[in-house]
């Protein structure tokens, strides 16, 4: 740990090394902001600061009259804003990769053009994409593109930038829609997940808008047991 470093911050170094080594495994109970204040030298506010850091950041559970605790970290995602996933993943301190399984343009048939808002057999571009993280698969995403708003979609190189980068660039995002529901998936897509068919996933339907236009319609598909979605109440942000 730097000794540069804001001292809530080598607080955090400390826990989070633990919680990666192992050392402090989920539901662990982690010493509390006295302790740490102590063996720190600072004070409860700067020991309090960096526990709701990491509980802000998905590492820590504070449960009221028992302490804090590690957490069954699951990748989460708020179904109130559409983020980047790899900044997401980069943001818990992980390793984002991808597999780029489609890129190209087709023609829209009945479910496309009705969820895009085009006539049936529409030229829309089509990309499926497994989102990773260390590794791991945690999304898949089948994602259809109106070429109008965004008619350079398919030159993109999807291994450094992300869909939703692209779009994000092309059209700001003003409205978003989520559908979300638990479903069983078929052997090939568990395949693609490198999961097991009989494991439950969340499947979440996503339109996004800019202005009055409708720019993209995407099925992600996600492993219950790797990730979870989340809501608030707080407002959206002009940036999706």
């Amino acid at each position: 740990m730097s000794s540069t470093s804001p001292r809530y911050r080598q607080i955090e170094d400390y826990l989070l090394e633990r919680i990666r080594s192992g050392e402090f495994p989920v539901h662990h109970q982690i010493p509390p902001e006295e302790q740490l204040a102590r063996d720190f030298g600072v004070s409860r506010m700067t020991a309090n600061k960096a526990i709701r850091d990491l509980v802000q950041k998905g590492y820590l559970v504070r449960q009221a009259g028992l302490g804090t605790f590690v957490t069954d970290r699951k990748a989460e995602s708020s179904l109130q804003e559409v983020f980047n996933i790899a900044a997401e993943v980069r943001g818990r301190g992980h390793a984002y990769s991808n597999d780029v399984l489609r890129c190209e343009a087709i023609e829209a048939d009945d479910e496309v053009a009705l969820r895009l808002g085009v006539r049936l057999g529409t030229r829309v571009f089509h990309t499926v994409i497994v989102h990773r993280e260390d590794g791991v698969p945690i999304q898949l995403e089948d994602r259809f593109v109106n070429p109008r708003w965004v008619p350079d979609y398919l030159e993109t190189d999807f291994s450094r930038r992300t869909p939703n980068e692209v779009l994000v660039a092309a059209c700001p995002i003003s409205d978003v829609e989520h559908v979300v529901e638990a479903v069983r998936v078929d052997a090939e897509t568990a395949r693609r997940l490198d999961m097991d068919a009989a494991t439950p996933c969340l499947s979440m339907t996503r339109r996004t808008w800019s202005d009055e236009h409708l720019i993209s319609y995407a099925r992600l598909i996600h492993p219950g047991d790797r990730y979870k979605l989340r809501s608030s109440l707080r407002r959206r942000g002009e940036h999706a």
